[in-house]
């Protein structure tokens, strides 16, 4: 059978296969372990290990060789992965000792243990059905959780449990629904640095009402429940407690101040901090905790008239007490110690990497949003130093010491790994496949609020007319306008098809600093599509090429959100719409996304009323086609059904594909093809 992109994108989970990920370097920078499929068609991931010193590498683990079912997921895996939008298999996440020579995973809901140095793998005799697998820092004992329980066990397999209920909706050790999808926390305990203590999440969700998920596709097949916190309702109750690895015995930590969220926990030889969060996300407070008695201190809080941004890396603590976190001052958002800004102002801050005597994160300035470097700052020195220049997208794994980069630009095809230490530098091997298609982008920045916009023409050097295809995502916290090629694959794919495509970074996208960003608090609607609009406006002049009196828009999420939006209201400019698993209203999403830009609709509903598509059903005068996973328990179906149940109440015709046992992440093969050459096929029929 011929290759063709939409087959290959799909076959190769969107290019990802092969690529080296999950990078862990040793903290003597000797060994560097991580894991990658054995190439661009392979899904299941194996282990690696790398000798810095040579820069030879071996595959230390590959789980086809165990003579075990390592393919059944447990329900809480698969949950886990859909948060972590994860769609690969074998090993897609490891734990390491304090010293990287062990490494534990799960497999199957199995217990799998690792010798780095001698390559023995060892299954303990543990029941299977266990998540999370996690080493003591003394490498001596492995902890899990098994359904709601948090245990513990010897390396031979003698398993303890350390913390359960007789109850259906307490767990212990997990993180609810909204710390992995919405918070990035996607564990529920922590040890401590001598492994005699794990700091440990309790979790009731006996608050949250209960919904169902069901396949319609299978009526025999129950409905499986889903506690699921929506807008002005009630989210799960946390609390932390310190759980003793020898006995079991249990002391309940004290966080103080008004909060209703639990952010972060960190665990290291600088202590045991803290991160909480009013329900309003308006004030969060740094708590330093003595695991000894469970009392804590308030050590930092910050505040925001809007909202504090959750920054990925932060807040840790050092060795000598100062707090390390991020904070949005003087318009941008710059890493703080001990209360100082420490970063320049004109770097907005994306994430922090690691922190020690030198802090490493990565940021872009301000003018360019679409490059992220990698900086240094030295805390004693007072200096800070750029690590990277890539004129593209550059994240981090390691120390300033040793450090392995993944870099993307425009002028490289997919993404370049280099592993760096003072005596050594030196690539490492991405077996993913090369695309199909051939990015042809130009990035720019338009109007006088400087829109961030890619444009990308078909590979033919013809100067004839083409329809428009706006491909935006357009939400908060995600960047479609990034110098790297490897962003565009799909998009160029239509371009070459027969379209100028178009992606535009609208207001409250990263990267522009923080009045940007705030620019759609209490309405996630008008000023985000204004700005598509005003790029629309400009193309006449940005790309002879386009012809604005065909205009299509499609979308994923958010996306599907921007595209239905864009139809419904402006019909005049956007001709058709594609909206997949869209948000059609902000109550049925959940509460510390929702309520973070418009506000708690049990306190004031106006903020919903305003941006629900529901109330624009009337107006659609143009050719929409919603698309929605029936299992997709995060944008759920409910969504695309009650905007279908509107719009035919209003007598306007549209188009539903329902992906019956398809999530919002789409990972089915066949469907991730086929749902390019629907759009596709769409898009020509309403355009011409």
């Amino acid at each position: 059978m011929t290759d063709t992109f939409p087959r290959q994108y799909a076959r190769t989970q969107r290019l990802s296969l092969g690529e080296p990920r999950n990078f862990t370097v040793s903290p003597d920078g000797a060994r560097l372990v991580f894991v990658r499929s054995h190439g661009g068609s392979d899904p299941v991931n194996t282990l690696w290990v790398t000798d810095t010193a040579t820069g030879t590498e071996r595959e230390v683990f590959d789980p086809r060789t165990l003579k075990a079912d390592t393919a059944t997921l447990t329900a809480e895996e698969l949950r886990r992965r859909e948060r972590a939008r994860e769609g690969a298999s074998g090993i897609t996440s490891y734990a390491c000792d304090a010293k990287v020579e062990n490494v534990v995973t799960i497999l199957g809901g199995q217990v799998i243990h690792l010798n780095l140095t001698s390559g023995v793998v060892t299954i303990p005799p543990v029941e299977p059905g266990v998540f999370d697998a996690r080493l003591s820092p003394d490498g001596n004992t492995i902890s899990y959780v098994r359904g709601g329980a948090l245990c513990v066990c010897t390396l031979d397999g003698n398993e303890r449990v350390l913390a359960t209920e007789d109850n259906d909706t307490v767990s212990w050790g997990s993180a609810e629904f909204i710390a992995a999808e919405e918070m990035g926390r996607f564990r529920g305990y922590w040890w401590s640095p001598d492994s005699k203590f794990i700091a440990a999440c309790r979790v009731d969700v006996d608050p949250i009402d209960t919904w169902y998920i069901a396949d319609p596709a299978h009526p025999s097949s129950p409905a499986v429940e889903h506690r699921y916190p929506a807008a002005g309702t009630a989210n799960a109750i946390v609390s932390l407690h310190i759980v003793s690895a020898v006995d079991g015995s249990r002391v309940d930590v004290a966080l103080g101040g008004e909060w209703e969220y639990l952010n972060s926990v960190s665990w290291s030889t600088g202590g045991l901090i803290a991160q909480t969060q009013t329900r309003d996300q308006k004030r969060v407070d740094i708590h330093v905790v003595n695991p000894a008695n469970g009392s804590s201190r308030i050590e930092y809080t910050d505040t925001d008239a809007n909202w504090v941004e959750l920054v990925p890396g932060v807040p840790t603590i050092l060795d000598n007490g100062h707090i390390v976190t991020c904070t949005d001052r003087g318009g941008m958002r710059q890493v703080v110690v001990n209360n100082f800004a420490a970063t320049s102002t004109r770097l907005q801050v994306r994430s922090v990497v690691s922190v020690g005597d030198t802090i490493v994160f990565t940021a872009n300035e301000l003018e360019t949003p679409w490059i992220t470097d990698a900086w240094t700052y030295n805390i004693a020195l007072d200096t800070q130093e750029r690590l990277t220049r890539s004129n593209g997208s550059v994240s981090l794994s390691g120390t300033a010491n040793a450090y392995v980069s993944r870099t993307s630009t425009l002028a490289t095809i997919g993404a370049e790994f280099e592993f760096v230490s003072a005596t050594k530098r030196f690539s490492i091997r991405s077996l993913a496949e090369t695309p199909l298609v051939k990015p042809n982008i130009r990035i720019m920045a338009v109007g006088p609020r400087q829109i961030p916009v890619a444009i990308l023409l078909p590979n033919d050097g013809l100067t004839t007319p083409l329809p428009v295809l706006f491909d935006p995502y357009g939400g908060p916290h995600a960047q479609r306008v990034v110098s790297a090629s490897s962003a565009f694959n799909s998009s160029q794919w239509f371009a070459d098809q027969g379209f100028v495509v178009v992606i535009a970074d609208n207001t409250g996208t990263p990267g522009k600093g923080s009045a940007w960003e705030r620019g759609v608090a209490n309405d996630l609607a008008q000023q985000v599509l204004e700005d598509q609009v005003e790029v629309l406006r400009a193309l006449d002049d940005l790309e002879p090429r386009a012809d604005t009196t065909r205009v299509g828009i499609r979308g994923w999420s958010f996306g599907g959100y921007l595209a239905a939006l864009a139809v419904l209201r402006r019909g005049d400019v956007f001709h058709a719409g594609i909206a997949g698993a869209p948000v059609t209203d902000w109550r049925l999403y959940d509460t510390h996304y929702t309520e973070r830009y418009l506000g708690n609709p049990a306190v004031n509903d106006a903020p919903y009323a305003a941006t629900s598509l529901m109330n624009d059903a009337a107006s659609l005068e143009r050719p929409l086609l919603l698309i929605h996973g029936l299992a997709d328990d995060n944008v759920v179906a409910a969504h695309t059904l009650q905007l279908s149940s509107a719009l035919l109440a209003a007598g306007k015709p549209h188009e539903v594909l329902p992906l019956s046992g398809v999530t919002h992440m789409t990972p089915q093969e066949k469907v991730a093809e086929n749902l390019l050459l629907h759009q596709l096929e769409f898009l020509r029929r309403t355009l011409g």
